[in-house]
């Protein structure tokens, strides 16, 4: 069985190679030859489109950076008390990790104020928490985190590559017709020709 799947997988390479337009084949039509080039530059350009989504994903993650930076000039973070316990909480999304609860905090007139924020399931009722606080003194969400912009950049990276490669697929396939039809059309007409001379010789 072993030795079976052996030979298929040179056999797959072989084909692939000679798809590719390595060695040497009498039969090899200029259409042949058009696809392979043509495949040769899809990889070429699915090559080119890893450090292109490298390149998004890091203009990506450092836009958003500067955007967290900016944010932390403007707003302040202050502790605050957990006055509900978040431990029981059901996400209100499947896999989210927060949950809305009351704090308490004083804010930066020392004002003692009471406001909604979200916390990781789990928190109980007077533990320490940190508040991020607008210049009235109200409650608004954290800058994102180096690691958060860290992952939206490497999503957008992947999806970039990956719908460039979907693309380029797509594009190949969509060049490959009208030769598969041009290729069907010359094998017709070589028929044609050929076959009433090999059927009489099968009289």
């Amino acid at each position: 069985m072993s030795a079976v799947m052996h030979r298929s997988g040179e056999l797959w390479v072989l084909m692939q190679a000679r798809r590719l337009g390595f060695g040497r084949n009498s039969l090899r039509r200029p259409s042949d030859r058009l696809e392979a080039a043509l495949l040769w530059c899809a990889l070429i350009a699915a090559l080119v489109m890893l450090p292109v989504g490298a390149a998004v994903g890091t203009g990506l993650q450092s836009s958003l950076d500067a955007s967290a930076a900016r944010q932390r000039t403007s707003l302040h973070e202050v502790q605050g008390r957990a006055l509900e316990s978040a431990d029981r909480s059901v996400p209100s999304v499947p896999a989210d990790v927060l949950s809305m609860v009351r704090v308490s905090y004083v804010d930066l007139h020392g004002t003692e104020r009471v406001g909604m924020r979200s916390v990781v399931i789990g928190t109980k009722a007077g533990d320490t928490v940190p508040v991020w606080l607008d210049g009235s003194g109200n409650i608004v969400t954290a800058p994102r985190s180096k690691s958060d912009s860290a992952a939206f950049g490497a999503t957008l990276g992947i999806f970039t590559v990956l719908g460039a490669w979907l693309l380029l697929w797509g594009l190949f396939r969509l060049v490959r017709v009208p030769l598969d039809r041009r290729r069907y059309r010359e094998w017709t007409s070589e028929w044609l020709s050929v076959a009433p001379r090999w059927l009489r010789g099968q009289r």
